[in-house]
């Protein structure tokens, strides 16, 4: 009888590892994926952002008004265009709005905004470390479940 006990609370523990490795790769990962890819379109707005940056000021040290450039139609589909007067130029502000602006009042902004953006992508980036964690925390249960032996101290990647 008490080897029957045995083979059920083995099952038990087997059922139980098997729901912490779905909550890890259904959850966990998931959410971890989520929060990276989130933090790597911030860092995408930020660079255009600082492009814009680098564009006006080249504009501003030329002096020119003039401005001749290769405009995106659509599907990678290029036309040339000559600006006649670039003193005002029209900003992505979020949600689909544009908003025009000067030099300066663009530098501002941008200035402004990719202050905001980066402590968002600090904030995105404790997200994922503290997601991280949860992985290795329940990845330690299940070493502790199985019996198994503790992970080396090493600092290793969770992927």
């Amino acid at each position: 009888m008490s080897s029957h006990g045995y083979v059920s609370a083995g099952a038990k523990v087997d059922q139980k590892v098997l729901q912490y490795e779905q909550f890890i790769n259904d959850v966990l990962r998931r959410d971890l994926k989520k929060v990276l890819e989130q933090r790597d379109e911030v860092y995408e707005k930020i660079s255009q952002y600082l492009q814009l940056k680098n564009t006006i000021q080249s504009l501003q040290e030329s002096g020119s008004q003039r401005l001749k450039m290769d405009v995106d139609l659509g599907c990678n589909f290029y036309v040339q265009a000559e600006v006649e007067d670039s003193s005002l130029i029209f900003v992505a502000v979020g949600y689909g709005f544009f908003v025009e602006m000067t030099y300066v009042e663009a530098l501002r902004f941008i200035d402004k905004k990719t202050s905001q953006l980066t402590a968002f992508t600090e904030q995105l980036t404790k997200d994922s470390a503290k997601i991280k964690a949860n992985i290795r925390m329940v990845l330690e249960g299940l070493r502790e479940l199985q019996g198994l032996m503790d992970l080396p101290e090493s600092r290793r990647d969770v992927f």
